[in-house]
């Protein structure tokens, strides 16, 4: 039993040994690097309008909507560096911290569907990614020993790029149209510190990054290709989110 009790004393003893000084300190400036995964969700969708002097047979028109409205699932990759400061009082803790980075991640959709009028087909196929991310967010937390616990949300600006192509093996039609800009939303998340050292402090994190909605209308629709159709406009346009799941590191200053 002497021996038991003397291997747990050595092990509680080392476990604290392991735990800086200053364990509960989150306060003033740092800077860090972080990696992970991301995985999103786009609603896309493409319609046109009849006319009577169209293109389209009216039958048309809900069965390119029908088709054109696509989930896509973008996935891919994060990783980048971030900078912030702390107030602590006590084991409260009231920062606010940027990152920015990569968040490559896009996801391409094709649907092919019959003409309801005739034998022929048509084809929406649809874009939506995005290569890099920004973040300003407040964050708030309470420390517990070495390890701070938080919730964070603020701003996220990001570049969103949008394509979609509509063709058809009635008159091999030929519509397209693209958006690609930079896109302002917002994040929101949780995450976890730990202290390893004076200075030193590993995390964990997940962020919610919604960067909301674009629209593009074109009249470029040719069937065949030295035939104009302007008069059957076509509305395209997606939003996006992502999940960020991302580890890193934090070094104090």
């Amino acid at each position: 039993m002497k021996k038991l009790w003397g291997g747990v004393c050595v092990i509680v003893f080392a476990l604290c040994a392991a735990i800086p000084a200053n364990a509960g300190d989150f306060k003033g400036f740092y800077v860090g690097a972080n990696v992970g995964g991301v995985s999103g969700n786009a609603d896309a969708h493409t319609s046109t309008v009849f006319s009577p002097v169209g293109y389209f047979n009216s039958t048309s028109i809900p069965a390119i909507a029908t088709s054109g409205a696509q989930t896509l699932g973008p996935s891919g990759f994060s990783g980048g560096g971030q900078a912030g400061f702390n107030l602590q009082h006590k084991a409260f803790v009231l920062g606010v911290e940027a990152d920015f980075g990569g968040m490559n991640m896009s996801d391409k959709v094709s649907t092919t569907t019959k003409y309801p009028c005739c034998t022929a087909n048509f084809t929406v196929t649809q874009f939506a990614g995005t290569s890099w991310l920004f973040t300003l967010r407040p964050r708030v937390g309470f420390t517990g020993g070495p390890l701070l616990v938080y919730g964070t949300g603020g701003l996220a600006v990001s570049n969103l790029e949008y394509t979609s192509v509509f063709t058809d093996t009635f008159a091999s039609a030929f519509e397209s149209a693209r958006s690609e800009g930079s896109q302002t939303g917002w994040s929101a998340g949780a995450g976890a510190e730990f202290k390893t050292g004076k200075h030193l402090s590993l995390k964990g994190e997940y962020l919610r990054v919604n960067l909301g909605d674009v629209s593009v209308t074109s009249t470029n629709l040719h069937a065949p290709a030295s035939t104009a159709w302007p008069m059957n406009v076509f509305t395209h346009g997606t939003n996006l989110t992502g999940n960020l799941y991302r580890f890193g590191f934090n070094y104090r200053f």
